[in-house]
């Protein structure tokens, strides 16, 4: 099973807009018959503590790195009076929309407990042991290695001179699980050098469609604040269709998942080629809609509620 993202948007948004609460909008869209939207499909959905461990392949600096594990930091455990919007909100909608409801429906009613990430072991190949082409079998060979915990999450992320299978033509990050179905894994790969303009858009010039000027990266490494945004979009499949059998539209194994059924979505007011209305850093000129640990902060796209067939941001 795997999810890909796609960045032009393939739904037609209206520009009304309702607010919901103080941290989140929502973006009215075509509502298509409820058989063909995004829905549960009764499988497993993660929940409880999820380790997460890393395999770095490949170089990645200091900062690289703090950039992606902030934000997993984030998720979950951000500090108290971390600025708002935050990647914990956007958390916090994954588990309303997706997580809650379903632990809820296969506890017959019982209350949810809450979920959370837990960041775990790194492990790093700088000399890219497999070399510097990978098939996704071997992305899965280098998942295995990380060795995940059950119910856990290996993540591997590729540096900008490895290109893997599909990377840029037909994806740009993939989830999946093991054979025994014990453990989920996550792909993503940094773009900079080889589909920016697919990959880490709207931070650099889109390849198609309408085209505008690239915004600046909020933590000032296109490639880098690129993964983020793909990362973001498989940690909200991953946890919400770990198997392939949780939520998603359209056919199992390829259909659309939290994240890709609002992709292309950033900010309210989004339209191809346009992600919406987003925050300004004053002192960076960096554009985002989420802050995290560390000072970082982070541009995370929109998830999907299936109840009201609506995009949700945190702008």
């Amino acid at each position: 099973m795997a999810s890909t993202m796609a960045l032009v948007v393939a739904l037609f948004f209206t520009m009304a807009q309702l607010s919901v609460g103080s941290s989140r909008r929502l973006m009215e869209l075509y509502v298509p018959p409820e058989s063909d939207r995004l829905s549960y499909h009764q499988g497993a959905v993660l929940s409880g503590d999820i380790p997460v461990s890393i395999l770095w392949y490949g170089k990645f600096s200091a900062a690289q790195k703090s950039i992606v594990s902030d934000f997993l930091l984030s998720l979950t455990s951000a500090p108290n009076g971390a600025a708002t919007p935050s990647v914990g909100q956007w958390w916090g909608t994954i588990e309303q929309l997706y997580l809650s409801k379903a632990v809820t429906a296969a506890a017959n009613g019982a209350a949810a407990g809450s979920t959370r990430v837990l960041l775990g072991k790194q492990l790093t190949d700088e000399d890219c042991s497999h070399g510097t082409s990978l098939t996704l079998d071997q992305i899965e060979q280098l998942a295995a290695r990380v060795g995940a915990k059950k119910g856990g999450v290996a993540l591997v992320l590729t540096d900008e001179d490895v290109s893997v299978e599909g990377f840029c033509s037909s994806r740009c990050g993939r989830h999946g699980s093991s054979q025994d179905g014990e453990s989920t894994h996550i792909w993503v790969g940094n773009s900079v050098k080889q589909c920016p303009g697919h990959c880490a858009w709207p931070f650099a010039q889109p390849q198609h469609g309408p085209q505008g000027a690239p915004l600046v990266a909020p933590n000032g490494d296109v490639g880098m604040d690129g993964m983020v945004m793909v990362l973001a979009t498989m940690v909200a499949g991953t946890v919400s269709n770990p198997h392939g059998d949780g939520y998603y539209q359209g056919p199992k194994g390829a259909g659309l998942e939290a994240c890709s059924a609002c992709s292309g979505v950033y900010g309210s007011g989004a339209y191809p080629g346009y992600a919406g209305n987003l925050l300004v850093d004053p002192t960076t000129g960096g554009s985002y809609n989420a802050n995290g640990a560390g000072g970082k902060k982070y541009l995370l796209p929109a998830l999907y509620d299936p109840a009201t067939a609506s995009c949700s941001t945190l702008v």
